[in-house]
């Protein structure tokens, strides 16, 4: 999924922060990436049976036991 990113009204100092960055043998262009993949890390997945274990015990079966309403015959 390749976008276009434009960010505007950047401060002199942090254009040239970057510019600095990208002396690591990369582009500036890929130094940014590399800078905003770093500052974004998405979390961890985690497996179903972990997303289950975690889950409060709140109550029993009977709980979800159906009332039975008065119903004339």
């Amino acid at each position: 999924m390749a976008s276009n990113l434009i960010v505007r009204n950047v401060a002199p100092a942090i254009i040239q922060a970057l510019k600095e960055a990208a002396a690591h043998g990369r582009s500036a262009e890929a130094e940014h990436r590399e800078i905003l993949r770093a500052a974004l890390p998405r979390p961890a997945r985690r497996s179903l049976k972990d997303v289950l274990a975690a889950m409060p015990d709140v109550g029993t079966d009977d709980d979800f036991n159906g009332r039975q309403a008065d119903v004339p015959a």
